[in-house]
């Protein structure tokens, strides 16, 4: 199996990746084990101190003015747990668990946080196990951190809560931890607040977001390209000059993708043929580089935010090297929170274009002669009709979803968290936001390769055929009279949501961007 080993200078997305969806086994460094008594050391001095320490000695939030005495400090950081495993509402999923407990990890590790080696060391435990505490979708503000689901987390460390077993069934985290060995951890000063003040579950969700968009923005290219391709359209506007010229990187890289697709076609280029007379492309068609460019280019912009933040040490207070304690407003979610919704905004226009190129493959007017709808006997059939109707819906709920969530406050504790990031919001709506964008480009890519193969007597492009050839194979029926409809739709889906297409077309084309 596969190890991570977490040290003091952070982590990467590949890592997280391979702890929240490859189950790979976590470590501590010498190095990382080592800060972690040295900061211990300076929390243990200054609660030995009469100075109250906020996060040390005192309450938290707006109740930092009191000072705690030493026998109620243990209390305080189970109470602090306790109290802010607040969530509701549905589960969320397995993944962002588990890569919400590698990040808070990440940063327990880094020495800045004060929290025990021990205690970390219980946190890697739990990951190994496959022990998943139960978190839910409401609860966080995005600002101290991800406090609910993070607290939910913890929770189960103390061996209270409920937990997934790595069987996937949900069980008394205590039960669970005790038949894997694992002893629940005793809290001491500071280390309930350490455990909950992180971006950790917005960031995580980040750089499974952006894992997701990477292929699906290629898969989208090819399925431009084919699109193109059956709408019997000029690949000319994808030479490399003409994107030099306007020099975004994503713009070239989509051009790029789409020429390769489309090398060796025997259906683009038809522009003077009396059957379909036009100058140039529709926008949705000619301009397919551009607008999926750049979304390239946000989640570029996104991917520096994630690298920043996945090398950051996020807590509050925090040990500094010299031996201070101080507070901050690191935790606030607001950098992750809006690239987001950058993310968001920019997968809802990759859909809305893509569910424009379906509509014109499906009307005999705009389509250069191919049959209304795509369908056998039009009119008896009504070919992808109702495909297209599933698309456009997916497109209109993706357009809700870019609604920024980073644009909203809501003041909470007492005021004293005045204005609030709202980043855990933006990233579960892009999760969901990203599920539809693959289902409409699983719907593109239907039509547009039913499309191709209606174009009788044309050759289609080496990787065009592959395309179709594994779509086939994958149980995307091809054209004929109407059937049931929704199975071959989750076909197209289950595909694409695999990196079938690509998979298929980078034989032929070389890897693609």
């Amino acid at each position: 199996m596969h190890t991570v080993v977490v040290g003091t200078s952070g982590t990467t997305a590949e890592d997280v990746i391979a702890v929240a969806r490859g189950n790979a086994r976590v470590e501590l460094s010498a190095e990382a084990l080592e800060a972690l008594g040295r900061a211990r050391e300076i929390v243990d001095a200054l609660a030995a101190k009469p100075e109250p320490v906020y996060g040390v000695s005192t309450g938290f939030g707006a109740l930092a003015s009191r000072h705690i005495s030493p026998e109620l400090r243990a209390q305080l950081q189970r109470n602090i747990v306790r109290s802010h495993a607040a969530g509701m509402g549905p589960r969320v999923e397995r993944e962002v668990v588990r890569a919400l407990m590698f990040l808070r990890l990440k940063t327990v590790a880094s020495g800045h946080t004060g929290v025990r080696p021990s205690v970390a060391q219980t946190m890697a435990d739990v990951l190994n196990a496959g022990i998943t505490p139960v978190v839910h979708e409401y609860g966080s503000l995005g600002c101290s951190g991800d406090l609910a689901p993070l607290s939910h987390c913890a929770l189960a460390l103390m061996g209270e809560g409920d937990a997934e077993g790595p069987d996937g069934t949900v069980r008394p985290a205590g039960e669970l931890l005790a038949e894997h060995g694992i002893e629940p951890v005793e809290l001491r000063e500071k280390e309930g607040l350490a455990l909950l003040n992180g971006t950790d579950g917005m960031l995580g969700m980040l750089v499974m977001a952006l894992a997701d968009l990477g292929k699906l923005y290629t898969s989208a290219d090819i399925t431009a390209a084919l699109t193109l391709e059956a709408l019997l359209g000029t690949e000319k506007v994808l030479q490399p000059e003409l994107h030099a010229i306007r020099p975004h990187p994503g713009q070239g890289a989509s051009a790029a993708n789409m020429a390769a697709v489309l090398k060796g076609s025997g259906l683009t280029g038809h522009f003077q043929e009396e059957s379909a007379p036009r100058v140039q492309d529709a926008y949705s068609v000619r301009c397919a580089p551009q607008v999926a460019g750049a979304g390239r280019d946000t989640m570029a912009h996104a991917a520096l935010v994630a690298s920043r933040e996945l090398a950051a040490a996020v807590d509050n207070p925090v040990v500094l090297p010299d031996g201070r304690v101080e507070s901050n407003g690191n935790f606030h979610g607001a950098p992750v929170a809006y690239v987001l919704d950058f993310l968001a905004i920019a997968a809802a226009d990759l859909g809305s274009i893509a569910e424009r190129r379906t509509d014109r493959l499906l009307d005999k007017n705009r389509s250069h002669g191919l049959p209304p709808f795509l369908a056998d006997d039009a009119g008896v059939d009504s070919g992808l009709m109702i495909a297209q109707y599933t698309q456009a819906a997916l497109v209109s709920e993706m357009k809700r979803l870019a609604v920024p969530a980073s644009a909203d406050s809501i003041p909470s504790s007492a005021m004293q968290e005045d204005h609030v990031s709202m980043g855990w919001s933006a990233a579960r709506k892009l999760r969901t936001a990203i599920d539809n964008l693959t289902r409409i480009i699983a719907i593109e890519m239907y039509a547009a390769t039913r499309a191709i193969e209606l174009r009788h007597g044309l050759t289609p492009a080496p990787a065009s055929q592959a395309a179709i050839a594994a779509a086939r194979a994958a149980g995307v029926e091809g054209p004929g009279p109407d059937r049931f409809l929704a199975p071959d739709l989750a076909a197209a889906d289950a595909f694409v949501r695999a990196g079938g297409l690509v998979a298929a077309v980078e034989p032929v084309t070389g890897p693609l961007a």
